[in-house]
């Protein structure tokens, strides 16, 4: 399983919405994919950030930073090859990343 994949399933573990993943391969070289969801509140968010660290370990990853964790409004996941982002929905239709990336390719996410 991709680890872009662990990531959205512990997302899906802890109810996050609008699941996207991004190939940014083709338009950046900072990361390969992006992981981006929404959290319904800030507790909510943490719960799904908690999640995919936990994931992630068992896998072996170890995130290189986190940002945002305390304010919860945006957490930022960062993995070298892959980025999480967990958001309040107001937070992301603010940031709208999905069109700053708008050139990056959206990746099928395939049915649990």
């Amino acid at each position: 399983m991709p680890s872009w994949l662990t990531c959205v399933r512990a997302a899906e573990e802890k109810k996050s919405s609008d699941i996207r993943v991004l190939d940014l391969r083709p338009a950046t070289s900072f990361t390969d994919f992006f992981v981006l969801c929404n959290g319904n509140n800030q507790r909510q968010c943490q719960a799904i950030c908690d999640e995919v660290e936990s994931a992630m370990e068992q896998r072996g990853e170890r995130a290189i930073s986190i940002e945002g964790y305390d304010n919860a409004e945006w957490i930022l996941l960062d993995y070298g090859d892959l980025v999480v982002h967990v958001f309040t929905p107001p937070t992301r239709s603010f940031y709208d990343l999905e069109r700053l990336w708008r050139d990056a390719t959206p990746v099928a996410i395939p049915a649990p």
